[in-house]
């Protein structure tokens, strides 16, 4: 029994371990939250998107991003907020998404982007169970910093979706 014991502790500090780094964190209302740093690849303003017919609707569309199309998800349709008028600060935060194929890459519309703060598994508490089971496994946590609190995202399960990955590969 002590053995089982010795394995949920390492396991526990290894997910733990995972939290600990460098995240960005952004704006969706009032709400901050936080995605890992080593996925973001840019931060650009706001650009005209086309949209595309027939997808869920947190998909704004696609952008032509350097040649490359990439599709656009709206983080507060995502995450079930209202819309809203895009404010000064709103930005699309381009991120890398693990597929089965490698890497993809995918903008995500903010409200603002706050800071890049480092975060260490004494920050984080365990996101509370809401009774969503599986529909919330792609929060990570709570990061309590300066009097704040921050929700970890796990960005590659937030954007898990097979709508989304088959237009992040189609234009490959």
């Amino acid at each position: 029994m002590s053995t089982t014991t010795i394995n949920a502790e390492e396991a526990a500090k290894t997910l733990s371990n995972h939290k600990n780094g460098k995240y960005l964190s952004f704006f969706l209302g009032t709400e901050e939250f936080a995605i890992p740093v080593s996925s973001v690849r840019e931060i650009i303003g706001m650009q005209e998107v086309t949209h595309v017919p027939q997808t869920p609707v947190y998909v704004r569309g696609v952008l032509n991003l350097r040649g490359r199309v990439i599709p656009v998800i709206d983080m507060r349709r995502k995450c079930g907020l209202a819309d809203i008028e895009y404010g000064p600060h709103a930005c699309i935060v381009v991120v890398q998404v693990e597929v089965d194929s490698g890497w993809a890459p995918m903008g995500v519309v903010v409200d603002g982007v706050s800071e890049v703060v480092n975060i260490t598994s004494t920050d984080v508490e365990d996101m509370p169970e809401f009774g969503g089971g599986e529909s919330h496994a792609y929060l990570l946590g709570v990061a309590k910093l300066k009097g704040k609190v921050k929700i970890l995202l796990d960005i590659d399960k937030l954007l898990s979706n097979r709508e989304i990955l088959s237009l992040s590969t189609a234009k490959r």
